[in-house]
């Protein structure tokens, strides 16, 4: 489970929960194949697709006028078999 790394929330993707299928960022260097091992092992769900696609890179100050940029990751769409679906991912509150 190294290579996901967060699910992500956007308007798209809370659109997408409708259609039973979750979005999540990903490690760059991380396969497909590694992905849905990983989705179907965990989570005990059957996946059908994935969509990938890499983010752009945005630039960031690192001191002065020195620039950087953020880290490299890649956003997968999973769509799951039909009565299959993944539970939220949520902090408890304290």
């Amino acid at each position: 489970m190294d290579g996901i790394k967060y699910a992500v929330f956007t308007d798209k993707s809370i659109r997408l929960l409708g259609k039973n299928q979750y979005t999540s960022n990903v490690e760059s260097g991380s396969t497909r194949t590694e992905i849905k091992h990983w989705v179907e092992l965990f989570f005990g769900v059957k996946v059908i697709a994935m969509n990938s696609h890499r983010l752009p890179v945005k630039g960031r100050r690192i001191m002065g006028p020195i620039m950087g940029h953020t880290m490299h990751y890649r956003r997968m769409i999973i769509t799951l078999q039909p009565g299959y679906s993944i539970p939220p991912l949520r902090k408890k509150r304290t």
